[in-house]
């Protein structure tokens, strides 16, 4: 149960899309693809998959060609093994996954956008390979070097699991399978400006809780945040010892209730890493394109339409 023939048990969010699996160098990448118009890849946060971005795909892909994909080691991609280095999940790694994707699909240079830690990979996608990239949007995140070397007491209680998560195999892989569908469901809960799982739709719940309990899939959940701790982190500080800076015209868009709510302050925060930014609170907690669908998929649309 819960593997990757069960995907015929679970509801279709993106009707008249096309459901295939890429093959790169490092994982094989489950994706949905619609829409006409320029490339815009869409990448999904934790504990989510690709299905997260169901109830604003319709509003893009009037204008743009979306590629959806499960990041490596999340929804029904492949899940490559672990390393010491915690490498095989860094955000560096990822967004080469999705490189190699987006030219087998035709699709040279494209617009991003990234919720959580998809907004981690899309602005290391930026730093790293910034020819590929037109426009760049991060959802409810400001940078790892911002978090880590930012943590407040506040901060810290409302993001926890940056610590938990990180801790060395066993420990969150044992607690959290446990009852994975518990935690599941409570951060998914909690992380809501309602506190609640009213913003879900049931049958996008269905696809999160398919996913998380795999333990191969929890594993590597573990195993994004342990590479945030480490080689993402290192990723960051060597970029801003270098005054890098990403150069593609920047959306900051962040939940009034969400997690960057916390800093001192989210665009001020990104205009330290980007020379051309903009950026707005959206009505909502964390996961502000379910929550609140229409203003996430305006604000985008106002910013990649310019």
């Amino acid at each position: 149960m819960t593997r990757e023939k069960d995907m015929a048990d679970l509801a279709d969010l993106f009707p008249g899309f096309e459901a295939r699996t890429v093959a790169t160098s490092g994982a094989d990448i489950f994706l949905r693809t619609g829409g006409s118009g320029p490339p815009l890849l869409l990448v999904h946060g934790y504990p989510q998959t690709h299905v997260m971005w169901h109830k604003v795909a319709p509003a893009l892909a009037a204008h743009f060609t979306l590629v959806i994909p499960d990041l490596r080691g999340y929804g029904w991609s492949s899940v490559p093994r672990s390393d010491p280095e915690h490498s095989a999940y860094s955000k560096r790694t990822m967004a080469t996954d999705l490189i190699e994707v987006m030219e087998r699909l035709g699709h040279v240079r494209f617009d991003i956008a990234g919720h959580d830690r998809g907004g981690r990979v899309a602005y290391r996608l930026a730093l790293d390979h910034p020819g590929r990239v037109g426009r760049i949007a991060v959802l409810d995140i400001v940078p790892t070097y911002e978090m880590w070397h930012g943590f407040t007491v506040k901060l810290a209680m409302k993001v926890y699991h940056w610590l938990f998560l990180a801790q060395p195999e066993p420990l969150p892989e044992m607690l959290i399978a446990k009852a994975p569908v518990e935690y599941l469901d409570y951060t998914l809960a909690s992380w809501t400006k309602a506190k609640s799982l009213a913003a879900f739709d049931p049958r996008a719940l269905a696809h999160y809780r398919a996913f998380f309990q795999v333990p191969e899939r929890i594993h590597a959940c573990c195993e994004d945040y342990r590479a945030g701790q480490t080689a993402d982190l290192a990723a960051d500080e060597a970029d801003a010892t270098a005054g890098r800076r990403i150069r593609s015209p920047l959306l900051a868009l962040w939940g009034g209730a969400g997690i960057p709510g916390e800093t001192d302050g989210p665009l001020d925060i990104w205009r330290r890493w980007g020379t051309d930014v903009t950026g707005m609170a959206i009505d909502s907690g964390h996961f502000v394109c379910e929550e609140n669908p229409q203003a996430a998929a305006a604000a985008l649309l106002d910013f990649l339409r310019t």
